[in-house]
Order: C-alpha cells, then structure tokens, then sequence
C-alpha cells in the first residue's frame, strides 16, 4: 500500500486494486508541485470527497473529466455534483460502506461544515465527514475537516484502525495538541500522518507538537507526491 500526499488534505492511495483519491485539489493547491499533476492523475479508480469546501472539492469536475474516476461523496453533495456539474458520483451516508475490488470504504461522522461556492453566496452541500478505508492488511482512518470527538471511540471499537491521517493545522481544524489528544485518547495507532497544516500562514507549520505528544506513535511528515509505504 502506498500513501502519497498531494499537499494540504489532499490525497492519492494506492490499496489491493485500488487507487483512490481524498479530496484532490491540485490546482492552485500552495504545495502541489504543478509539474506533478499527471502523476498525481495517473491510473486514478475512484474519487471520495469528504466535504465541499473550495481547499477540498473546488477542481472536481476537472479531476473527474481527466481521469473519468466515479466520484462517492455524502449524499447532497454527490447530487449537486451529479446535477449542476454533470459528473458522475454516488451518493451515500455516514454508517454506508462502498466496495471496490477488495477495498471497503466507510463514510463515519465529523464535527465542521460543508458549503460551495455559488455566484455571491454559499450553498449547502451536506455534512461533513471522514473516511476508514481498509485493504492490504491496514485500515486507514482520513479524519476529514474536524474537531476532536468522543465518536472517534466508536469508530476504533469497530473499525480498529492502524493509520491515522488526522487535520491538525488548526483554525479550520483541530489543531497538533487537539489531534494528539485524540489519537491517543481514542486510538491505537502504529502510524499517525498530519494533515491539512504548512499551505497557509494562519495554519500550523510543524508537527513538532503532535511529535512530542505521541511518543509511543511512528509520526510522519508528510512531503508532497513521496510516497508513505505501508
């Protein structure tokens, strides 16, 4: 299995037969290299997104139209996209597990919020969510855009997963202290990956803090388009 971050909380995973992308958001993506977007693409099965915001769903239609990925995502969203976009995608919910080859993925509960961008407001685009994704032997937990919850428990009781990709860069999120008290609050990580931190000013620049605070806990970095095997 291979994880490769494509900067800020966007994502690219390689599982079983399976190359999933987490909310890709390429263009205009502060710490994408731009030179990298056919790698990034290359060989793409399946779209999952985990909310509507601009950092995590703005270049949708044109990811879909260069890959012809299927898009999954909540239920409103998926249908806006469907309609307004005319882009394939099914909808599900938190609880619902889509199979792909040998790869399960489960939409679970997360405390943020959800809109898009149209003309001079914004519009509902659902709940927000997180995803576990399981296969190769690992279940990956993709946190989403979240706060700590006490739901996380429930979801290491029934899906007991070994990797954490967790929103730590803070302001939009939880932020390093709040991630690491999560992590080892509800969770029996090996591996813990921050995301969604370094793009911009007014967000955390290191993982420094999560690091110290999961001493017991492998933390990696990560760096755009190298991949994390697993």
């Amino acid at each position: 299995m291979k994880i490769i971050p494509l900067g800020h909380a966007s994502l690219r995973i390689k599982i079983e037969d399976q190359i999933l992308l987490i909310d890709p958001w390429l263009e205009g993506n502060p710490a994408f290299p731009d030179d990298r977007r056919a790698d990034a693409l290359d060989g793409v099965t399946a779209i999952f997104l985990t909310h509507g915001h601009f950092d995590h769903a703005a270049e949708i239609q044109a990811i879909a139209d260069e890959t012809g990925a299927h898009i999954y995502a909540i239920v409103e969203l998926a249908s806006w996209i469907s309609e307004t976009l005319k882009v394939e995608a099914t909808g599900f919910n938190k609880g619902g597990t889509i199979t792909l080859g040998e790869v399960k993925v489960t939409m679970v509960n997360a405390t943020h919020s959800s809109s898009l961008p149209l003309s001079d407001k914004l519009i509902y685009a659902g709940s927000e969510a997180g995803y576990m994704v399981s296969g190769d032997g690992h279940t990956i937990y993709i946190s989403g855009d979240t706060d700590v919850m006490a739901d996380m428990q429930v979801f290491n009781a029934l899906h007991a997963p070994d990797i954490g990709i967790l929103c730590a860069g803070g302001h939009f999120t939880m932020d390093m202290h709040r991630a690491a008290f999560a992590a080892r609050t509800f969770f029996n990580f090996k591996t813990v990956i921050p995301y969604h931190y370094k793009t911009f000013p007014v967000l955390a620049q290191s993982a420094d803090e999560m690091i110290k605070h999961l001493p017991d806990v492998q933390v990696i970095e990560p760096e755009p388009m190298v991949a994390i095997e697993m």
